[in-house]
Parts: structure tokens; C-alpha cells; sequence
């Protein structure tokens, strides 16, 4: 767990959710496997399909993206879920794994990926209700935390350890991208935690230590940007305006105009991490833990903050495609987003 946030201890996290939720395994022993497929000595490992339960909406969602006019989440047990209006959620007709899933991206109504535990990718060709997987490790559980596919043949995704995957063929093969050595990374590298793009055609990852990874050459090379921040980034977005912003631990904000070249932080007024963003009717939007909500008039110069009564951790949110915002978090689908938030 130190690698992952610096030796920084903390209660609730979206990581510490991944490695220590009390979801079901995400793979069965097999032992007429073949050799290679786990670790020395240990038993072999093949793929369980998701978990179908009656309670889906109550499980852990980590990633959440609009499918058109659809919004499909994704979470704990592999489970998929998918609402056609904001409203009733259901879950997908068919997950070939049960590993916990983190980010899930669209590039129009029908075809999507996701990723996660075990370093799982699996695709979609009909909206979500249907998925097939396209990449696992079962040698070594490198978690695979957020996706991106600029259209349907060009994607990344980015995970642990400085884990960066790209293809060029929609999902097909799956190759490492090699990044430049960054001093004081540690042996296994910083983690990768969020990719997104800019307006301009750059490509963003927000990553630990104050870190933000820049490609402006469509992914074939990248440089470390440093932001004068200590501690990890958890998520970010481009807004419409151009403006970058990520966000992190304990509240912290940075902002940059000038498509990463330099930043500054913006205050958020609270001390919960920041889990993700979204953009709607010319405001952003965030999320945090502890209940946590914010909201910026000024492209993230500032912010307004709420907190929850409840105070769930909330975990990803989607603006629908009229502009109506849907929240996840640790206990599932946030019923009453908009009117359970303590202004």
C-alpha cells in the first residue's frame, strides 16, 4: 500500500477499495490450467463471469461514462451497470470477469471499454450489454485504474507502477508503452490513476507525487510535468475552455491554462480527496470522499463546496446528455445526488 500513495495512510481510498474490498475472488483455481498462466508454485487462475445479483445497484462503482445517451458504470464483481435514463439502472446482460473494475470509456453509443483488477481489459460492441474480454494477467495482479480510446481503433490504459498499455487496433493486442526514466520514481515507478485528453489533441495522466504526464504526439512520447505538489493525483479533465484540471489527496486542486506547461493550485475549500470530475452546463463539477461535492463557475479557479449527511464516499460522476449529473460511490448508485447534498 506504500507505493501507492507515498507511505500516506488513509481510512477510505478508491485503491485501498480495489486490494481490500470484501468482494469475491476475481479468479478460480484451475488445476488443469496451463503453466504460466500464475505465479511459481501457486495454483493456476482462470476468469469468472461477473456476479449477476438482484442488488447491483448497492455495489461498489469506481468509473462511469455516458454511451450516447446512455450511462454505464462499472465497479466491484465485475459488475456492469447501464441506464438508458438516468433513473433505473440495471445490470449488463453479460461480464466475463469478476474482478473489480475501475474506469470504463465510450467513444460513441455502442462500442466501449473497461478496466481493472488483474490488468483486465474487456470490450463492448453493443452499448455495454454484452462484453468480451480482450487482455488479463494472472501472473501478477498489476491493476489497470482508467482507459481512454480517442476512437475506435486508438486507446490507453494506465495502472500501477507506472503501467502504461496502448493499441492501435481497437483492443486486439495490447502493447507496454515505453516511458522515459523519471528520477525519483522508486524501483516500481509512480502510479498512473487517471488518463484523459486535452482539447488540442495532447493526451494527460494524472499521477502520484504531484506528477502529470503529457504526450502531444498522440501517445508515442511522453513527458513528466510537475505540478509543485508532494502528494497524488487521483483524476482530471480538460474543460472546454482548454483548462486542465486535476485533482487529489486531501482536497488538492491544480489548474493550468496554458495546455500544462505551468500550473497552479486552486483552493477547494475542503480536505477530502478528490475523486473525479465532470463538466456541465458551463460549470465543473466535482466529487470526493467523505460526501464531499464541488462546484466551479470559473473553469476551477474556485470552488463552492457541500457535504453529504450521509457522508458516502462518492466515487465517479456523469453528466447525462442533458445535463442532469449522476454520482457513484462505494455503496452504489447516489439516488438523491442533487437534493442530498448539506450546502
Amino acid at each position: 500500500m506504500s507505493r501507492l500513495f507515498s507511505g500516506k495512510k488513509l481510512c477510505i481510498t478508491i485503491i485501498s477499495a480495489l486490494f481490500f474490498s470484501n468482494a469475491l475472488p476475481a479468479f478460480a483455481q484451475d488445476e488443469t490450467a496451463a503453466p504460466g498462466q500464475a505465479p511459481s508454485g501457486a495454483p493456476a487462475l482462470k476468469v469468472q463471469p461477473a456476479i449477476a445479483t438482484t442488488a447491483a445497484t448497492k455495489a461498489m462503482m469506481l468509473g462511469g461514462a455516458r454511451a450516447g445517451k446512455r450511462i454505464v458504470a462499472v465497479g466491484d464483481f465485475g459488475i456492469v451497470l447501464l441506464s438508458d435514463d438516468g433513473e433505473k439502472f440495471r445490470q449488463a446482460k453479460s461480464v466475463p470477469v469478476r474482478s473489480t473494475l475501475t474506469a470504463v470509456s465510450f467513444v460513441d453509443d455502442k462500442n466501449g471499454w473497461a478496466v481493472g483488477q488483474w490488468g483486465v481489459i474487456i470490450a463492448t460492441a453493443d452499448g455495454g450489454e454484452t462484453w468480451q474480454l480482450q487482455r488479463s494477467d494472472m501472473a501478477v495482479d498489476q491493476p489497470l485504474f482508467s482507459v481512454y480510446f480517442k476512437d475506435k481503433d486508438h486507446g490507453w490504459a494506465v495502472g500501477l507502477w507506472s503501467l502504461m498499455l496502448a493499441t492501435k487496433d481497437g483492443g486486439k493486442t495490447w502493447s507496454a508503452v515505453q516511458l522515459p526514466v523519471q528520477q525519483g520514481s522508486g524501483k516500481a515507478g509512480r502510479n498512473f490513476l487517471k488518463i484523459f485528453p486535452g482539447n488540442k489533441g495532447a493526451l494527460f495522466v494524472a499521477a502520484e507525487q504531484g506528477t502529470v504526464l503529457r504526450s502531444g504526439d498522440d501517445g508515442a512520447t511522453w513527458t513528466f510535468m510537475k505540478t509543485g505538489y508532494k502528494g497524488s493525483f487521483w483524476t482530471g479533465i480538460t474543460l472546454k475552455d482548454g483548462t486542465i484540471v486535476v485533482g487529489g489527496l486531501r482536497g488538492t486542486i491544480y489548474r493550468s491554462t496554458d495546455d500544462g506547461r505551468s500550473w497552479k493550485e486552486a483552493p477547494s475549500g475542503v480536505h477530502s480527496s478528490i475523486t473525479d470530475f465532470s463538466e456541465t452546463g458551463g460549470r465543473l463539477f466535482g466529487v470526493g470522499l467523505d460526501g464531499i461535492s464541488l462546484e466551479s463557475a470559473n473553469s476551477g479557479a474556485s470552488f463552492t463546496a457541500a457535504q453529504r449527511d450521509d457522508r458516502i464516499p462518492l466515487t465517479a460522476l456523469v453528466a447525462t446528455d442533458t445535463g442532469r449529473l449522476i454520482a457513484f460511490s462505494k455503496q452504489g448508485v447516489v439516488k438523491d445526488f442533487d437534493a442530498g447534498q448539506k450546502k
